[in-house]
This record gives structure tokens, sequence and C-alpha cells, in this order.
């Protein structure tokens, strides 16, 4: 089963609802989500923030963290997950923020790095990941790895 069906599938077993904050993916993660049926019982809904202004006015990701860390940073993915799960209301929210290239790299933060947000009542986790490829190779697997962020999140829950 692909891995998006068998997150819907999870969520509405377990009663959990997502949200998403997508850059670099441009909503790549919301489309794979919506396009298993059922979805709506669970995924209430993502924002695409490609700017830092809508970075800062849709998620409310601070202008420092912007400033200091930058876009592409897992203080930047942290705030961007946690302003979408506080602004939808959800149970848990995934964000993507990265540079998938073929230009924009730079020695400290390369082509392929995307980090990653998941944010819980609980928290925030964050991480990164630096993928190989083409900007397409790099969008298409950072989908999946917040596909799999997701699933894993829903595993670990009480049901």
């Amino acid at each position: 089963m692909e891995l998006a069906s068998r997150l819907v599938e999870r969520c509405v077993a377990c009663g959990v609802t997502l949200a998403t904050a997508e850059s670099c993916t441009g909503g790549m993660v919301a489309a794979r989500i919506t396009a298993v049926s059922g979805a709506s019982a669970v995924f209430l809904g993502g924002i695409v923030s490609y700017a830092n202004a809508a970075k800062m006015t849709l998620l409310g990701v601070p202008e420092p963290v912007l400033e200091q860390a930058g876009a592409v940073s897992e203080r930047c993915a942290a705030a961007m997950a946690d302003g979408v799960r506080r602004r939808l209301g959800t149970d848990l929210a995934v964000s993507v923020t990265g540079i998938a290239g073929p230009t924009g790299g730079t020695p400290e933060k390369p082509v392929g790095l995307v980090c990653f947000g998941l944010a819980a009542a609980d928290g925030v986790r964050t991480g990164h990941k630096i993928f190989a490829g083409d900007r397409d190779a790099v969008r298409l697997q950072a989908t999946e790895h917040a596909l799999a962020l997701l699933l894993d999140a829903v595993n670990q829950r009480e049901v």
C-alpha cells in the first residue's frame, strides 16, 4: 500500500487530524494526502509558504528566525509546523523547507538540504536530510520523507 494511503488509513483509525506547511515541495505533500479517498476525514489543510513574507504572515514564523537562521533551517521548519498546527487546530502537522536546486545552494546549505518539522500538542521535533539528484528528485524525496514522518508519528500514538 502506498505511503499516503497507509497514513490516511492510520489517521482515520486513530482519529488523528493532519496539516502541512510546505515551501520547497510546493504542496506536494498535501497533494499526495488528498489523492487518497477518505482523506477529508483527517486532513484539514495545508499552507504553501514559498516566500519569507508568507512564512511570517500565514504561519507566524518570527522574523528573527528568518534573519538569523534562514528559511532553510530547523528553527524555521519548527515554527512552520507549529504555526500550521495551531492555525488549523490539528493533532499533527509536518513542515518542509529546503533548497531543491539547481541554484540557491551554499557551502553551508547545499542544494538538496531539506529541513523538516513535526508538530504535536507536546512539542515540535525537527531534522534535516540532504537529498541527491535534480530538483524533481529532491522534491519527491522530501515529500516521501514528510509522509513517513507523519506515519511514524501516528503509529507511535496510543489508539
